[in-house]
């Protein structure tokens, strides 16, 4: 074994190590922010849990078809947070726990590396020993042939470490790159699911917000101002409030004939002025 091919072999080492410090740190930030998105997703879920009871609460005291739109559109809401709560669900299993797996892999791959790199080391220890007892002892062939055999056993134990490793590691790559085009396409498609579901429910809001007549709520809103029996008892007052002679000329116009005598109205005129000289006597005599 030269030194070249220890060189080469540490090279391709190096080479492995990168490729699984590199799924190490890039995974471990996709599982942190994608597990943070689910925990976001989640929180929007309870405060949409809210707005659905404070809707509904609300809608109790308004008027009938502000409330049934109102209702309604608490429904779609309710609706749209159970699908919300499916794709929290789903985003946790199909996406941030096959990332959270890759801390054990990265773990197992790097005890390979490391088994991997001390039977290199020990190859390439054996391969100094060999060079300096050549140098000190070269006419030694019993050391010599001794060093060699342990180089020789070195070097096998590192080529079989090598071979494990490389198989490994491609066997990692191969799942790595399966996983992350799993991972993605779920994550696509549960968010897709998600969203159709949503644009089918806010449709439905819209559309129930729409059905919502103002102008009968209104007119529900305007009668409730008054209590029942109000504008009978109304007019009543504004008829005893005439005077005898409006009197008389209502009674007549509702009558249909619309004829008054004149002597008919000189003698309620009359009539009326008695009526106040009467009054005005009580009162100068309950004065005095």
């Amino acid at each position: 074994m030269s030194r070249r091919s220890l060189e080469d072999r540490d090279a391709q080492t190096r080479q492995l190590q990168d490729a699984v410090t590199n799924v190490e740190k890039h995974f471990g930030e996709l599982c942190q922010i994608f597990a943070a998105y689910v925990r976001k997703t989640a929180r929007l879920r309870d405060k949409a849990d809210l707005l659905v009871n404070e809707l509904n609460l609300y809608a109790s005291t308004e008027t009938p078809h502000l409330k049934q739109g109102l209702q309604n559109v608490a429904d779609e809401f309710a609706k749209l947070q159970d699908y919300r709560q499916a794709e929290v669900e789903r985003l946790e299993t199909k996406v941030v726990e096959p990332l959270k797996a890759y801390g054990n892999i990265v773990k197992i791959k790097r005890d390979d590396l490391k088994e991997t790199l001390r039977a290199r080391n020990q190859e390439a220890k054996q391969l100094i020993q060999l060079e300096r007892t050549r140098q000190r002892n070269p006419s030694d062939r019993h050391v010599i042939s001794q060093a060699e055999s342990e180089l020789h056993r070195a070097t096998i134990a590192a080529t079989r470490t090598s071979h494990h490793l490389e198989e490994t590691i491609d066997n990692f790559e191969k799942k790595k790159i399966k996983d992350i085009k799993t991972i993605f396409s779920d994550f696509i498609t549960i968010e897709m699911t998600f969203h159709g579901k949503a644009l089918e429910l806010y449709t439905a809001a819209y559309q129930n917000i729409q059905k919502i007549d103002e102008d009968k709520d209104l007119e529900v809103f305007r009668n409730s101002l008054y209590a029942p029996g109000y504008l009978p008892r109304l007019d009543i007052v504004r008829a005893n409030s005439k005077s005898p002679l409006q009197r008389l000329l209502s009674a007549k116009c509702v009558s249909g004939t619309g004829q008054v005598s004149t002597s008919q109205i000189r003698k309620d005129q009359l009539a009326e002025d008695d009526e106040g000289e009467k009054s005005v006597f009580t009162e100068e005599n309950s004065f005095s």
